[in-house]
Formats: C-alpha cells, structure tokens, sequence
C-alpha cells in the first residue's frame, strides 16, 4: 500500500488551487502529494467569473475582463459602477493547464484517475480507497461534496444555485461585448430568485444562462425554455449552440468543517468553501487556499483550520429569507444594486469591509425582512 504524506481526494477548484499554491511555494518539494479524481482535466468543462480590484494573480489566464456589468429586473435596468473593480472571466480549460504544467515540473506530485470510495481518519495516519486499490497518507483534503450531511438535518437550509447555460453564436451582432448582464430579473419568477446571466464574448458570441437560487432543480426543458424565451425576447431567433454548461452549486450556511478531523480537512464546498449567499467559489477558494498552505507551514491540527465570522451569519440570515420567501430574491438584490456603486457591494461579499461598511451596504436591503430572520435566529446559530 503506498503512503503519501499529503493526498486530495478529488481535484477540483480547491484542490487545485491548493496543490498549485504548495508546489509553487517550494516548501513542500520533500513530500509526497497524490490527486485523485476520475476526471481528466481536459476539457474546457466549466467557467468561474469573479470581481477583483486591480491585478491579480490569475490575470494571466484570464480570458476577459469587464469594467461594468448590467443589472436588471421588470422595473429598472442599470449599468453597474464597478469603481475599482473588474468582472474576470476564467476558462476552465486555462485554468487546468497553468495548474498543471507547474504540476508536471515537481516529480513529488502524482495525479491518478481513480475514485474516492471512502475514507477513515485511524488516528496516525488516514486510509484512503479507491475503486481501484487503497493508499495511506499523513493527511487527506477532502474536495468531494456529500450532500447528505446538510439535507439530512433542518437547523440550516440548503438552497441551490443552480443553472443551464449555452454557448451560442449568431449570424448577426446582438450582445455587447463591453458590458455582461451580472443579474436580469426581467424574467418571469413563478415564485422563485430567477435571473438571466450573460457572458459575452464578443458582439456575435454569448454565454447565456438561466439561473436559480432555489431548493430545488427543475426539468432540463424548463431552464432550455427559459434560455430560448430570453433570446426571443432579445430578437434571436436563429442561433448556434456551441456547448452546453450546467451546475448545481450548494448554498448553505451548514458548519461543514465540524467534520474534520485531526488528520482530515474538508475542503472546497464539501468544507463550506462556497460562498453561501452567492455560490461564488473562485474568489473563497483562491483566499482560502493561501491560508491553507500557510497554515500547513505552521500547524498540525486540521480541527483548528477553520473560524467562523461575521459574514457567515450574515449569508445565514439571507438564506433562512430566501428558504421561506424565494420569491424575494429579485427585491433583495435589486435593493442592494439600484442605488450607489457596486464597489462596496462586491467589497462586501468578498468578506472585506468593516462593520461600518457592512451597514452600509445592509442599509440599502429591505430591513424588516433582514431583522426578522435575525430575531429568529436568536440563540440558533
């Protein structure tokens, strides 16, 4: 049975950016890392978007960049005032080869194609088996998501984020290629937080996505419906469909991390990695994926990884509103976009700003919604 001293079970975005983080450091070029996961990393498979002011350490994968956005709903539409922000676009394909050709330079990093079928923390060290054999290891980042440790209890919802989007082209110039649509809540609701997202990629080019924040999915053709609908509306009628993307991304305030072990972190959404409120994930994994690594330069002890913050109970209270009244969803964020520039906003989900700066931005929700999940949650956390 081989023995690595670090394993990952699953490579996905926490994984990679992880393992990607410790090889570039050089601090761990004397210790046996192994990846495993079924899929290849070949494909471009998926894409994440996210703010950042100024450059940043991706850029040079960075596919496009925006300096707005537009915001929508049946009342209003705006063109967001990023400030110093820009909305980056990263493919997942680009992604995947700048991770692995550093990889491939570090003769102490192996990446197998097998499947996690379960794992055991045994004290001095963790067994790890796949479909394939077993492994022994020092210790084990776990990146594959179990969803029935959040849905087989009631005291933090679970919603979704989830979508189906396409890849089109078209014959003729539609989409602006300076300005993304970040939330159109034009469409109808039928009772739940639904927007439209648009990437474009050029005047004739689009990611088009229909998006949920909901509890549960819906039939393919609903989602493919609503896409050709939104089209239609925008005088598409005749189009290419290049790829498809789907996604179902957790959001739940559930405390994942109160599994790890001594030996065993959770990590990605499968260790609360996920932004709750938005399902964004590129931004938290990037900045938890430096604490990890320096983490692993001083500590031992995975249980003591983890702190919870203010944010966190701020992602709560939104979720407990949007698990009772999804309907709301398009208010709430339509308050938090109308007025104002986008800037704290962003600076705000990022988790950066100050208490003051949170009241800023709470300021501009609607307050009795917000003050009554706060009353409920008193003595709940």
């Amino acid at each position: 049975m081989k023995h690595y001293h670090y394993i990952f079970a699953g490579a996905g975005l926490s994984s990679l950016m992880t393992v990607y983080r410790m090889a570039v450091s050089g601090e761990f070029d004397d210790k046996k890392i192994l990846l495993l996961d079924t899929a290849t990393k070949l494909t471009n498979d998926r894409t994440w978007c996210f703010w950042q002011a100024g450059s940043g350490e991706w850029d040079a994968i960075a596919y496009l960049q925006w300096n707005t956005a537009l915001f929508a709903n049946a009342d209003f539409a705006k063109n967001l005032d990023f400030g110093p922000y820009q909305y980056k676009m990263v493919r997942g394909i680009d992604f995947y080869n700048h991770v692995f050709k550093e990889l491939a330079q570090h003769d102490n990093i192996e990446f197998i194609h097998q499947k996690v079928t379960d794992f055991a923390d045994m004290g001095q060290h963790v067994l790890v088996k796949t479909d394939v054999e077993s492994y022994t290891c020092n210790k084990l980042f776990n990146s594959i998501y179990n969803a029935s440790l959040s849905t087989a209890q009631t005291k933090y919802h679970v919603l979704q984020q989830h979508f189906i989007g396409w890849h089109v082209k078209l014959e003729t110039p539609v989409f602006d290629p300076l300005t993304p649509v970040f939330m159109d809540f034009s469409i109808p609701q039928n009772g739940n937080t639904r927007f439209m997202y648009v990437l474009p990629l050029s005047d004739t080019e689009a990611i088009v996505e229909y998006t949920l924040f909901s509890k549960d999915l819906l039939p393919d053709s609903e989602y493919e419906d609503a896409i050709k609908d939104y089209l239609l509306d925008k005088g598409v009628a005749e189009y290419n469909i290049v790829d498809k993307e789907r996604g179902s991304i957790p959001m739940t305030s559930y405390p994942f991390w109160k599994h790890n072990t001594p030996n065993i972190l959770n990590i990605g959404s499968a260790g609360g990695w996920t932004k709750a409120s938005t399902g964004y994930t590129f931004c938290n994994s990037d900045k938890l994926s430096v604490k990890l690594v320096n983490f692993l330069k001083t500590a031992d002890d995975f249980t003591k990884f983890h702190s919870k913050n203010k944010f966190w109970i701020y992602d709560l209270l939104l979720l407990d509103i949007l698990a009772k009244k999804n309907h709301v969803g398009s208010s709430i964020f339509s308050a938090m976009f109308k007025k104002g520039s986008a800037a704290p906003i962003f600076k705000f989900l990022d988790e950066e700003t100050t208490i003051a700066e949170d009241l800023q931005v709470i300021w501009r929700c609607p307050k009795g919604l917000f003050i009554k999940a706060a009353l409920g949650r008193i003595g709940n956390l």
